[in-house]
């Protein structure tokens, strides 16, 4: 398999074997570039008028040789490798300039978005020498405004410094100016970003929710980055200048991942992992991960995985070069198909195989509540924002021991259980699924069938998360939600969780504001004033 890639549309055999044989090179690892392959990439591409790089491993081995054009080369999508576990992309980038500019922006910026070890740049001569050796390296904190020093430009035949020890010594200062990272090695390492023209006070509280997110997420958190634009660029979603902020920032805490608060588009995602060549998921991403991990019911998990192809089927990229090749046999018409659309093709398939198993799943449902409404048994929902403590609301009113954490969507499957009011009135109160501003479309949509079982409540128990600052928004988002569910027909009683953590006269002012009735999930001698409405109006209904 050839290690050229790049410009090379028609070029000879011969010098297509040439560029070949340059991938089998070796240079000794302490120089940048041994003299005699400079001489020879200044040589060629002198006589192709073309640029041309390579690609050198930290072993001296030339990785790939790339071809561009008379202005500039494009560098391939490169496998994710370390030369020594550090944070520095582990190969070194070394190519020609014809014209006899000086490094420039646009090696700078590949400098930095693919982390390479170092940019060098071959000046090649009116007569096909190389004629200086220019070149650059990052550095863990600007210097001057800038994050890359340049190096002297010498002769590559007069190159005295160690090419491995300064790289290892970067490696170090990378390290020493980073904080420690007290996390398993195998968790990854995220820097979240958020880009929004809303006010600073809204995008400090959804990343403050993001932060959250992530950690349920079992993700560390490595560093915040909120940016207020006028324009959101429709390409990368920021400036490429910030671009390259936060890929320094990703350096120096050895992040593996961006994380946005914004939902981005399938380009927008391709377009970032092709500058930065990270991995990029945004917040709808996250969420579907979070709900992956946690549902344990053969509903919740189906729900899931139509949740995840749904968002999954307009994201089908075309990174794979394999994609175009041609699959289909004998009697295909045309071209046949390609791996994209037989990606598509399958997801379509898989679509319809889980909706008629939701389908099944929702018609035992449907019996089950049926079975339950011939026993004239009232139902209260329990409705809120995530982690608000509907599930240990539950566990102290019945006694339960259903799974109740301090994280975003600890419990997402329904759970039922039987409640006996004081004045000898028998309910099922239910627990759901935990509501969260910018709920993911797919998520609405497959949970559906769950979602319908709010429908068959008699009464919905909003319960409100008083410690959290954001409590105001997060009502808003729950009673949009019920209003879009067409819930809002349903009475609904308001209770203020989490008392022990606010001002008794702040929340006597917000009980009367809310129509609200203030207690402590975890302390049932708090339930009174709760329990004696809710039966009210239980009674009011079924009578």
């Amino acid at each position: 398999m050839s290690n050229v890639s790049g410009n090379t549309g028609g070029l000879k055999t011969a010098q297509l074997r040439a560029l070949d044989r340059l991938a089998g090179r070796r240079v000794s690892p302490d120089r940048i570039v041994s003299p005699e392959l400079a001489r020879e990439i200044a040589g060629m591409s002198f006589v192709l008028g073309r640029q041309i790089g390579v690609l050198i491993d930290r072993a001296g081995r030339v990785f790939e040789v790339v071809v561009g054009d008379h202005r500039g080369i494009m560098l391939p999508v490169l496998p994710q490798i370390r030369g020594t576990g550090g944070r520095l992309k582990g190969l070194r980038c070394v190519h020609t300039h014809l014209a006899g500019e000086d490094l420039n922006d646009d090696d700078l910026m590949d400098l930095l978005f693919l982390r390479f070890d170092l940019m060098a740049m071959i000046k090649v001569d009116e007569n096909g020498y190389p004629e200086r050796l220019y070149a650059a390296h990052l550095l863990p904190t600007p210097l001057a405004g800038r994050n890359w020093v340049f190096l002297d430009p010498v002769v590559p035949s007069q190159q005295t410094d160690n090419f491995l020890e300064l790289i290892n010594s970067l490696e170090q200062e990378f390290a020493r100016v980073s904080p420690r990272l007290e996390v398993d090695g195998q968790q990854d390492r995220a820097i979240l970003i958020s880009v929004t023209t809303l006010p600073r006070e809204v995008a400090e509280d959804s990343m403050a929710e993001l932060v959250e997110l992530a950690g349920t997420a079992e993700v560390h958190v490595a560093e915040t980055v909120i940016q207020r634009p006028r324009k959101i660029n429709p390409r990368i979603i920021m400036g490429r200048g910030k671009l390259g902020e936060i890929m320094l920032k990703a350096l120096v805490n050895n992040a593996n991942l961006l994380i946005f608060d914004q939902e981005l588009s399938p380009s927008q995602i391709r377009s970032i992992t092709d500058h930065t060549e990270m991995r990029v998921i945004d917040r709808t991403q996250l969420i579907l991960d979070i709900f992956a991990r946690r549902a344990l019911s053969r509903e919740g998990k189906l729900q899931i995985e139509m949740a995840q192809l749904k968002y999954l089927l307009p994201r089908l990229g075309t990174r794979d070069d394999a994609l175009s090749r041609l699959t289909g046999g004998i009697g295909a018409r045309g071209p046949g198909e390609t791996k994209l659309e037989i990606d598509r093709r399958r997801i379509q398939e898989r679509l319809a195989i889980l909706a008629r198993k939701l389908e099944q799943v929702g018609r035992e449902r449907h019996h089950r509540r049926s079975r339950r409404r011939k026993k004239d048994l009232p139902v209260i929902s329990l409705v809120g924002y995530t982690n608000a403590g509907k599930s240990t609301l539950l566990n102290t009113l019945t006694h339960s021991q259903i799974l109740a954490e301090d994280k975003l969507f600890a419990t997402l499957d329904p759970t039922s259980r039987r409640l006996r009011f004081p004045r000898d009135l028998e309910v099922v109160i239910t627990d759901t699924v935990g509501f969260i501003r910018d709920l993911p479309d797919e998520l609405l949509l497959s949970f559906k069938s769950t979602l319908e079982e709010l429908h068959e409540a008699d009464l919905l128990v909003h319960v409100i998360d008083l410690g959290n600052p954001a409590h105001s928004d997060q009502i808003r988002v729950v009673d949009d939600l019920l209003r879009e569910l067409k819930l809002d027909t349903i009475p609904c009683l308001r209770v203020l969780n989490k008392i022990d953590l606010v001002d008794p006269a702040f929340l006597d002012n917000l009980a009367r504001q809310l129509n609200g009735f203030p207690l402590s999930a975890m302390d049932s001698k708090t339930f009174g004033p709760f329990l004696d409405r809710a039966q009210d109006l239980i009674m009011k209904k079924i009578v």
